[in-house]
């Protein structure tokens, strides 16, 4: 098995047969639809069945295939790091950031790290926690910054910043409450509740304690989405302090959940077993020295 027989593969598999494939690649479907048989031959299994329009992947070809991309991906970013090399560029930094730390991972890491390092260039991959965990994994990123709670396993973190869970909504939500710049977990539970969903299971521990239940009218993967909700009326979005940028303050309010504290961190979490570049370690450095929250190393 070689890179170029992952790449006709996963070529078929994203044009969905292989007389699409063939074109793509610019070659002759012969020779294409050999290298597969090849292919399947030295691993010992049937990697797709072959219909008259589309192929259909078998479980192999899907484990393949989930496989083949983290590799082809590897290759990539392994050749831009020695071309940057042989250029004279300092390296190239593969970051992934969950969407409601955008504005603090620019402002606070990015611009102050770039005007000592100009010569690192930057991939930034979006994504939630799960998938930008999954690609840390695959070694398909150098760093992600994410925020908690998530699964450590053989990951290592530096904590970037702490900040509370607040509620976003329009005004008319919150009419009845007794405060005028906070909210209760119980004033809470007679709004329209959008939820981001990693914080679920942890608010619901908290309101058996305490014996309340809310009205969850939404649950998504994205505080910009619940904030996007919230501006457009629908109901009361629990999330991140630093989400309120996405807030339209025309149409909401926000409100600090007094009778508790839900606490998020944005941590830079990193693959210790992995290959780290130079790049990726100067910046790890970097904000080590200037963030002194909490490691696990």
């Amino acid at each position: 098995m070689d890179l170029k027989q992952l790449e006709y593969f996963v070529t078929i598999v994203n044009e969905g047969n292989i007389t699409a494939a063939a074109k793509r690649l610019h070659m002759s479907q012969p020779p294409l639809s050999n290298h597969m048989k090849l292919l399947e031959n030295e691993i010992g299994c049937i990697l797709f069945e072959r219909g008259s329009r589309h192929i259909e992947l078998t479980e192999a070809g899907r484990i393949l295939y989930s496989k083949a991309i983290s590799i082809l991906d590897l290759s990539k970013f392994t050749l831009q790091e020695l071309e940057a090399y042989k250029k004279g560029i300092f390296g190239t930094l593969r970051i992934g950031v969950v969407s409601s730390v955008g504005n603090i991972f620019l402002n606070n890491l990015i611009v102050p790290f770039h005007e000592l390092n100009h010569d690192i260039h930057y991939e930034i991959f979006e994504g939630n926690t799960y998938e930008l965990l999954e690609q840390l994994k695959a070694n398909s990123l150098d760093i992600a910054i994410i925020r908690t709670p998530f699964a450590l396993s053989s990951f290592k973190y530096i904590n970037i910043l702490k900040e509370h869970m607040i509620a976003i909504g329009n005004e008319s939500f919150f009419r009845n409450c007794i405060s005028s710049d906070s909210v209760t977990l119980s004033e809470l539970s007679a709004m329209p509740i959008l939820l981001y969903r990693r914080w679920e299971s942890i608010i619901s521990s908290i309101l058996e304690q305490k014996k309340l239940q809310w009205d969850i009218f939404c649950k998504s993967d994205d505080a910009r989405t619940t904030v996007f909700w919230s501006n457009a009326g629908l109901g009361v979005g629990i999330v991140p302090e630093s989400a309120k940028g996405f807030a339209d303050s025309s149409k909401t309010v926000i409100k600090n959940i007094s009778d508790i504290t839900f606490d998020s961190t944005i941590s830079a979490v990193y693959n210790l077993d992995a290959y780290n570049s130079s790049t990726a370690k100067q910046f790890l450095k970097y904000i080590s020295n200037i963030y002194s929250i909490k490691s696990n190393d």
